[in-house]
């Protein structure tokens, strides 16, 4: 069976700094990957470069069997297909819920504003926030803009969805009803990426866990084997300082 999404030898350079040196992974349909790993070791730049939001220097991105990272590829078509949460939510401030929800797929999928509106609408509902659809972001608490920028993201359909330490920027009481919605997705098959400081999260919902070191993946295992017996020495000490810390 051919895997959804594909990294082969993907390379990333900022300057002299390398960020990703060779990462290589095969992502089934429906399946759900979570990257862990201490701050700097590529693990934001990877889902970037999955969505093109930074172009590759080495390697392949393949989706479905296409190689998506070839220069000059129309990069559009291939964003409505990969979503993307980012921890900062970037939603418009200017504009309501309901139409943060309802302008991309209007303005780049060309449904009608009553379609995109009864969709937007359907997706709040869904993640319980069905009666805020005329609220402006910086009336919403933490978690509820996060719930929104996650709609944001399906409500263009995407075949696969990115999350970007989506709870980071979040109060800890707030945390939990954005998890809530990462298992719904993960229940309908949603095929996921997942960045994630969450550790008790990542073992739950993922059905493999990597640890990035130094721009490569040291460690890739399902949750319970990652979790209770790693191999790798560096992931390891990295499990313990998450454990010294309090933090799983």
């Amino acid at each position: 069976m051919i895997p959804k999404l594909q990294l082969i030898d993907v390379r990333k350079s900022f300057g002299s700094r390398v960020v990703l040196d060779g990462v290589s992974i095969d992502v089934a349909d429906r399946e759900v990957v979570a990257f862990v790993g201490a701050s700097g070791s590529g693990k934001s730049t990877l889902l970037r470069c999955v969505n093109l939001l930074e172009p590759i220097d080495d390697g392949q991105v393949v989706v479905d069997d296409v190689d998506i990272s070839v220069p000059g590829l129309p990069v559009d078509p291939i964003r409505r297909r990969i979503g993307m949460v980012f921890q900062s939510f970037n939603l418009f401030p200017h504009m309501n819920v309901l139409k943060n929800l309802s302008l991309a797929p209007r303005k780049v999928l060309g449904v009608s504003r009553s379609e995109a509106e009864n969709t937007a609408r359907e997706l709040l509902e869904r993640l319980g926030l069905g009666d805020r659809a005329d609220a402006y972001p910086d009336q919403l608490s933490g978690g509820q803009q996060q719930r929104v920028a996650i709609a944001r993201s399906l409500a263009m359909s995407p075949e696969i969805l990115l999350l970007d330490e989506i709870t980071s920027a979040l109060d800890p009481e707030l945390v939990g009803e954005v998890l809530d919605v990462v298992r719904e997705l993960k229940g309908g098959g949603m095929t996921m990426l997942i960045v994630t400081h969450e550790m008790a999260f990542a073992r739950e919902i993922a059905d493999r866990v990597c640890f990035l070191h130094q721009g490569q993946i040291a460690e890739m295992a399902p949750p319970d084997k990652f979790f209770s017996s790693p191999e790798n020495e560096r992931t390891r000490q990295f499990l313990q300082r998450v454990i010294e810390s309090g933090r799983f």
